[in-house]
Formats: C-alpha cells, sequence, structure tokens
C-alpha cells in the first residue's frame, strides 16, 4: 500500500511540474526561452518547423512572446539543470518502487514460456530470468556483457538518488579544464580566470566575483519584486473602484428608470412608448458604461495576470536554481522583469457612473425627458444672514440633518444649535457650547462634542444624557484652530468622537459607554465621519489632507487636499450611500474662495460640486439626497440637475 501511495504521488509531481506543455510527457532536454517557459528541445524542434522559417524566432506556445533562434539552432538555447535533475530523480524513484514491488510478488521468468520462477534479473534488458535462461543470457554473445542481479539483492539494493542541491559547476567553452569563477556584468556572461585576464580586463569590462553577482542580482530582483507588491495593492485599489463605480452606476441607472417609471404612471396614456424608449435607453447608456468598466477592469486583470505568472517564474527560479544556472538566465530574467516599468493601470471614468434623468410634461411632439450624462449640482435654496438674531449665524460650523429633512446647525460663537426646516423655517433653538461637531442618528437622537463630553438629546430636542471622553495627556498638536474635533455616528449607531486637547479618537455606545480607543489616531481633525463600511475619515485641516483609518486604527488611505495646483484646507467631511466622500475645502485666506470636492471612497478625486462658496465648514447629506452646507453665515442646500 505504501509502495503503491509513493508511486501515485510521484506520478502527481510528475504531472504538475515535470510535464512538457507540448507533449504532455516528461521533459527530455528541457530548454529554456526568453519567457522563461520551458518545453523539451525535440518538441520545439517540431514547432519551430511549422513556422516560418525564414524568421529566426520562435513563439513560445504558452504566452505568445518570441526567441531569437541562436546561431547553433535550438541546442543552443539555455538548458534548464534543474528539471533535468528532478526528472531523473523520479524516474529512479520510480524503477525503484517498481523493482520493489515485482520483487515482493515472486516474479516468473520473461525469456521462456515455461513459467518457472526467476532468480536473477537482467538490469540492461529490465527483464527476470530462471536459472536456464540466465545460462543462456551469459552464454549469448549479444547479452554476455549485461549486467544480471540475483532477485534477492534488487529488495536490498537502493536506487542512488540524484542530489538536487549540488551546484552545477560549468567549464569554459574556451579553456575545457577551468571553472567559472567571475561574472562580466558588461557581457552578461560568466568567465574562467584565464578569460577574465585575457579578454575582460579593460576598464570597459566590469567583473565581478560570482558570489558577489549572484547576490546583487538577487538583490536586484527582490527590489523589482518588493515594487511589483505595491502595483498589486494599486490594482487591488483599482478594482474596488471599478466595483463601486459599476455599483453606483447601477443605482443610478435605477433610479432614473424609476423617476422615469413614475412620470409614466402620470401620463400613462400618452406616454407608455415614449417611457419605454426612454428607459431602454437608459439601460442601454448604463450597459455601454458598465462594459467599459468592465473592460478596464478585464485589461488590468490580464495585466495583473501576466505580472503574475512571471512573479512565480521568476520565484521559484530564484528559490530551485542554483548560482550558475541564474548567472546564465539573467539577461532572460530581468528582461521578464521589465514588465515593472511599464506595469500601469487604467482608471476608470468616475463622472461615466453617473446617469439621471430630467423629465417633463409630455405632448405629441416631445419626448418624456433628457437624458443627463453628467451629475451637476445646483444651489436650491439658502437660508440665514450674519447676526445674534433668531434664524442669524455668527459662526455656523456643524450641520446635521434628521430623518423628516430637518436641519440642525452649530452655531459656535452664539452658543447655540439651531433647529429648521428644510425650506428654513426655524423651529428651535437651545443654548450649546460645542466647540465643533454635532451629529444625528439613525433614531434623530441628536448628539453635540462639548469639550470634553458629548450632550445626548431625545427627538424633543430635551437633553437626555451626557458623557465624559477618556482622560489623556495633552499632546502637542499642528493644528492652531480653536474649533476642532468632531462626532459622528456609524450605521450600528457607534459614536466615534474626537477629543480635542489630546487628539485621541474614542468609539462608545450611544449610552456613552466606551467600546474602545482607536490607536494609530493621534491627530486633531476639524471634522470626522463614519463611512458605509464603518471606517472613519478624517478632514485634517491644518495638513491640507483627508484620512481614513478603520476601527482599529489601520491607515487605509491618506491623500492631500488641493485646488488649482495648491494645497486647500478641508473643513468638513461627509460621505454618500455609497461611499463616496465630499468635502468642503477653503481655498485661500479670503471668503469667497472654498468650494466643495467630490472625492471616491479611496481618496481619488472626482470632481467639483459646488463654488464659490464663502468660509464653508460642516456638510452633510440630507434624506432625498441633498447636499447641506454651513457656509459661516449661512447655510446653503445643493441639489443634483
Amino acid at each position: 500500500m505504501a509502495e503503491a501511495t509513493a508511486k501515485t504521488m510521484l506520478g502527481e509531481i510528475s504531472q504538475g511540474h515535470l510535464e512538457c506543455p507540448i507533449c504532455f510527457c516528461r521533459y527530455k532536454d528541457p530548454k529554456i526561452l526568453d519567457c522563461l517557459h520551458t518545453f523539451c528541445l525535440n518538441c520545439l524542434d517540431g514547432m519551430l518547423s511549422k513556422q516560418q522559417p525564414s524568421t529566426g524566432k520562435i513563439t513560445c506556445p504558452v504566452c505568445r512572446k518570441e526567441t531569437p533562434v541562436p546561431d547553433a539552432g535550438l541546442p543552443g538555447l539555455l538548458d534548464c539543470f534543474f528539471l533535468s535533475s528532478l526528472v531523473d530523480e523520479i524516474n529512479q524513484q520510480e524503477r525503484s518502487l517498481e523493482t520493489q514491488q515485482q520483487a515482493a510478488t515472486s516474479p516468473t521468468c520473461d525469456d521462456c514460456e515455461e513459467g518457472l520462477e526467476a532468480v536473477s534479473r537482467c538490469l540492461d534488458c529490465e527483464g527476470y530470468l530462471c536459472q536456464l535462461c540466465k545460462t543462456a543470457h551469459k552464454r549469448s554473445k549479444r547479452t554476455q556483457t549485461h549486467r544480471v542481479t540475483p532477485v534477492e539483492h534488487l529488495e536490498q539494493k537502493e536506487v542512488p538518488s540524484t542530489d538536487l542541491s549540488k551546484t552545477y559547476s560549468p567549464k569554459c567553452q574556451k579553456h575545457a579544464n577551468q571553472e567559472m569563477h567571475f561574472y562580466c556584468e558588461t557581457c552578461k556572461m560568466m568567465k574562467c580566470g584565464t578569460c577574465a585576464t585575457i579578454d575582460h580586463r579593460s576598464a570597459d569590462h566590469q567583473l565581478s566575483e560570482i558570489t558577489d553577482a549572484v547576490k546583487s542580482y538577487r538583490q536586484e530582483v527582490n527590489d523589482v519584486m518588493q515594487k511589483f507588491q505595491k502595483s498589486k495593492e494599486e490594482f487591488k485599489a483599482n478594482e474596488e473602484s471599478v466595483e463601486q463605480a459599476r455599483n453606483r452606476l447601477q443605482i443610478m441607472v435605477t433610479q432614473a428608470c424609476s423617476d422615469i417609471q413614475a412620470k409614466k404612471e402620470e401620463e400613462i396614456a400618452k406616454i407608455e412608448r415614449k417611457s419605454q424608449l426612454l428607459i431602454d435607453n437608459v439601460t442601454e447608456i448604463g450597459k455601454k458604461r458598465d462594459d467599459e468598466f468592465v473592460k478596464v477592469h478585464t485589461n488590468n486583470k490580464k495585466k495583473m495576470e501576466q505580472a503574475e505568472e512571471i512573479e512565480a517564474t521568476v520565484t521559484d527560479l530564484m528559490k530551485q536554481a542554483d548560482d550558475f544556472e541564474l548567472l546564465n538566465l539573467k539577461p532572460k530574467v530581468m528582461h521578464n522583469l521589465e514588465f515593472q516599468k511599464d506595469l500601469k493601470f487604467e482608471r476608470v471614468k468616475h463622472g461615466d457612473s453617473f446617469i439621471g434623468v430630467k423629465c417633463q410634461d409630455v405632448v405629441s411632439d416631445k419626448d418624456l425627458g433628457e437624458i443627463l450624462h453628467g451629475g451637476k449640482w445646483k444651489l436650491k435654496t439658502e437660508f440665514g444672514k450674519r447676526g445674534d438674531g433668531d434664524g442669524e449665524f455668527n459662526c455656523a460650523m456643524g450641520i446635521a440633518c434628521f430623518s423628516n429633512g430637518d436641519i440642525a446647525a452649530n452655531d459656535v460663537k452664539n452658543k447655540r444649535v439651531s433647529v429648521f426646516t428644510s425650506t428654513g423655517n426655524l423651529k428651535a433653538n437651545f443654548d450649546l457650547n460645542a466647540p465643533y461637531g454635532i451629529a444625528v442618528t439613525s433614531d434623530d437622537v441628536l448628539l453635540a462634542h462639548c469639550e470634553d463630553h458629548v450632550k445626548v438629546f431625545d427627538t424633543s430636542h430635551q437633553l437626555i444624557s451626557k458623557f465624559n471622553l477618556p482622560q489623556a495627556d495633552s499632546k502637542d498638536q499642528s493644528c492652531s484652530l480653536t474649533y476642532t474635533g468632531g462626532v459622528t455616528v456609524d450605521n450600528k449607531n457607534q459614536v466615534a468622537v474626537v477629543y480635542k486637547k489630546t487628539g485621541v479618537t474614542s468609539l462608545h455606545n450611544l449610552d456613552g459607554s466606551l467600546i474602545k480607543v482607536i490607536p494609530n489616531t493621534e491627530m486633531v481633525p476639524i471634522d470626522i465621519v463614519a463611512n458605509n463600511k464603518g471606517c472613519l475619515i478624517f478632514a485634517m485641516f491644518g495638513r491640507s489632507e483627508l484620512r481614513c483609518v478603520d476601527l482599529n486604527g489601520k491607515e487605509l488611505f491618506n491623500v492631500s487636499t488641493s485646488a488649482d495646483g495648491k494645497d486647500a484646507k478641508p473643513t468638513g467631511v461627509c460621505c454618500d450611500d455609497e461611499g463616496d466622500i465630499y468635502v468642503t475645502l477653503h481655498c485661500g485666506r479670503r471668503g469667497g474662495s472654498s468650494e466643495v470636492r467630490h472625492y471616491d471612497s479611496k481618496g481619488v478625486y472626482v470632481d467639483c460640486v459646488a463654488k464659490p462658496l464663502h468660509w464653508p465648514w460642516g456638510i452633510t447629506f440630507s434624506p432625498s439626497g441633498e447636499l447641506v452646507v454651513a457656509d459661516q453665515n449661512s447655510v446653503k442646500i445643493f441639489h443634483r440637475v
């Protein structure tokens, strides 16, 4: 049983690693092409005979890359000594197992028809012999020199194994008795001492000892591999960006179709045909754009798969081949690693993920609506002015929305929070010294970040509780703003708060109990928001950057914020349902030069939503998907058109 299992395992190893991709048999005289793929010499010869003989190149059947045929023909290609040795070892082990199995079953003579028990085995003929046939075998001129071994000796005989760790030491082709000790970087060739002294001693030739050359070579490969790891990370981020764009596109397509359907139901009698036509147009555009997104993803994935194949081949080679074989293959390996220089991934046109519809009243000669190919924002409503009276602001900074569309604005200099309807009518004022942050839960509970504690108000805006923030030693922070910190609520009703005196972010339950202090978030942001995946995004005013971390403190991205090629300071941040980020930016020292910018969920800039604004601070989404901005002396509401 053990011998059968061992033989099966050897077969699996052979099939998985030691079979030529052309003939599907074990390698015979394996040769390596420039792309690092290996094939039998005879298989390559058969392929070359079917190709155009005048090209002087052979095309790899796996990756379709071409390799120049050496002047000496295909035998001049580099040998794969490691595979040759491994094939020999597998063959020997299988022969050993076969011999043991045959010995265990009392073999009979292979030369005569009497079926007599075998007493010997001819190693050259690979056949068993009875006593009579053994005598005849020894007397025959043709077989008298063959190696004949008693059967009982076969059970004790161990087939010698090939030492795969043995270093291959090639001899110099010009000086046959001398081993290679030097590598000429200029000529990309190994040389013996005599060649190095006679032909490669000029200043034009860069010589080094074999061990030093291999060390440098391995380091060079390692550097490329490390860069490739960064490319992998870039590919992953790009892949997620494509997926997000596709999801957003599908949501927008669905919403657009829903709007069309609603209009259709209003005038069902006269617009049935045109409404369906418009739905089809929207769906077709969505499909074409989605096909483009898929194309970008497919192209990027193909590049990555090709790159990973090269990486895997080179990595295996680095692990398994000896120093001399590595140096023989260095030009080919480094040529294949040049893919890293041109490994660039396509980016999707994020603007194409938006699609909407502008419906209109239909008469007999008009279409039902107009397809909007890009998202544009327009100021819908503005209310408030500078002052201390009801409905006025001295410094509107924090902003939040309730589920019914009401808006809460935090006026930090008047030390109060005011609640307005979505059209700007004042509903309530209550005194509150909130240095900056306010937030509203999904159940319309209002949270206000007040110095070293957070106050909690019910739906009637009555104080129901408060909880203190974790104390810690004060830290010297880079942001000099008085109103810093922030509070946000994630989709699990967990409250994240930044304590402005320490810059430490803590996570609480709604009752104020501490869940954890999030590590690696020692900072003083001016605003904070939780995205749809529960990660935290910080608007870093003093550093002109957005930083995103998960709830374990791992940084997911850190991007600089700028406008017109100059640093712009983020003052407020919010996220939509798809995780895209919207930021208010101060782009200059004077009011009137600020704007709202849109970034995707990975921090990649998409477009400018609104400008110019006066001094925008807090920003949030209303339940109907409108952007609400606290612009210091007023509240501005923007909607898509």
